[in-house]
């Protein structure tokens, strides 16, 4: 009896049904075998496995052991182990994890050793100065009865310093980036820029806006290094108007802007190039241009303050505005500044500048201007100032109403620091 129609489908059915679970169960197994063979290549490509560096007689390449940790043993028998850092003149400086960075007096060290490379700087050759040897003495460090012990390279004779000559010890990648190598225009600047306004509207009208950027880069810029040379840009400007219909607009413009280049001869002494831009609307000094130089002196350099005094030779041109003839002023005089620096707690800075300058071929016309500014750290590296800029012309030109020969300001505003550099 022949089977019907339905038997021979469903027959059919089972069978190709079959057949496609076969296919499928091969194409499982075959795409589990192909990701077995990409990761045994990935795996040969990062490194042999064990086995099958075993197999192939080649031994798995080991890890580089780390460096052994610095050691500082103290006269008393105290030790820390972490890195040693540096060492200027009288001290050492190290790290430890658990006492963080530490500057003890070299009297009170009897043994340090590092493995790290050094560059002994010895006492008479200053880091300031300009040409320093193109060989310095440089190895791996040991410090042992006042002898410093430096070894070149490993199996060469260690060469032997004593303690007494040395001024600095410097690890050698700082050597080579502050001390070998001049770093670009645009790099290693530190400073800070301010802003601030002040706008009403009614009857009266006003507009006040005051700036400032001042910027400096020294050279090396590590703060127990002594400075190479150091550079001073800055601008202050302050801008003020009043306006009410049917009267004439009143007017205030202050600006000044000043660059120094300093070039030091010994820790605390430098000659000094300079220029100086100044504008002064209410007291009708259209521009007054000063070029000058001398010498300069750090008196104070401590930590938290820093005191400079400064002495100049200059030419000084004062131009007026709506001069009559022989107002206008070509000076020989000179730039007697003072310049300090306090750091205050909780992050705040006070800076503040005083500046007298005579004119020796006429002595009715001096000047002089006094700046000062406090910075109040509010998140980060902004803060809130606060500041005074007071200038003082003594032969200002006979206008109508009289021109006042002082001039003051308060400014206040936002202040953001920039970070110092690495």
């Amino acid at each position: 009896m022949k089977p019907s129609f339905r038997t021979s489908s469903y027959r059919f059915s089972f069978a190709f049904l079959g057949g496609s679970l076969r296919m499928v169960n091969a194409w499982l197994l075959l795409r589990a075998g192909c990701g077995a063979l990409v990761w045994a290549f990935a795996a040969l490509a990062v490194g042999q496995t064990p086995a099958i560096a075993q197999a192939s007689g080649k031994a798995a390449p080991a890890a580089k052991p780390a460096p052994p940790p610095d050691v500082i043993v103290f006269t008393n028998g105290d030790q820390l182990t972490g890195k040693f850092l540096r060492s200027v003149p009288g001290s050492a400086v190290f790290h430890s994890d658990i006492a963080g960075d530490i500057t003890v007096g070299w009297d009170k060290v009897k043994e340090i050793r590092s493995t790290s490379k050094f560059v002994v700087l010895q006492k008479g050759l200053h880091p300031g100065r300009k040409g320093l040897p193109s060989q310095l003495p440089e190895g791996s460090l040991a410090m042992e009865q006042k002898q410093i012990e430096l070894t070149p390279n490993p199996g060469t004779q260690p060469l032997q310093i004593p303690l007494a000559s040395v001024d600095y010890v410097i690890d050698q990648p700082t050597f080579e980036r502050q001390l070998r190598q001049q770093p670009g225009f645009f790099t290693a600047w530190t400073g800070s820029a301010t802003a601030g306004a002040t706008v009403v509207e009614a009857t009266q009208d006003t507009y006040t806006f005051n700036g400032a950027i001042a910027l400096a880069r020294v050279a090396p810029w590590v703060p127990w290094l002594t400075p190479r040379n150091r550079t001073l840009i800055g601008f202050q400007a302050s801008y003020g108007k009043i306006t009410e219909p049917d009267t004439p607009t009143e007017e205030t413009a202050i600006y000044h802007a000043y660059a120094e280049r300093d070039e030091y001869f010994s820790p605390r002494f430098y000659a000094l190039g300079q220029v100086t831009f100044d504008h002064n609307y209410s007291q009708s000094l259209d521009l007054q241009q000063v070029y000058g130089g001398g010498l300069g002196w750090t008196a104070v350099k401590r930590q938290k303050q820093t005191l400079d005094l400064r002495a100049t030779v200059q030419y000084e041109g004062q131009s007026f505005i709506d001069a009559t003839p022989g107002e206008n002023q070509s000076l020989i005089g000179s730039t007697f500044a003072v310049s300090y620096v306090l750091k205050l707690p909780k992050g705040a800075i006070f800076n503040q500048q005083l500046a007298y300058l005579p004119a020796w071929n006429n002595m009715h016309a001096y000047s002089g201007s006094e700046t000062g500014m406090l910075v109040l750290p509010i998140y980060k590296r902004l803060g809130f100032s606060v500041g005074t800029i007071d200038t003082y012309l003594n032969d200002p030109p006979v206008t109508t109403p009289p021109t006042k020969p002082n001039s003051f300001q308060f400014t206040f505003g936002a202040t953001y620091t920039l970070p110092p550099p690495k």
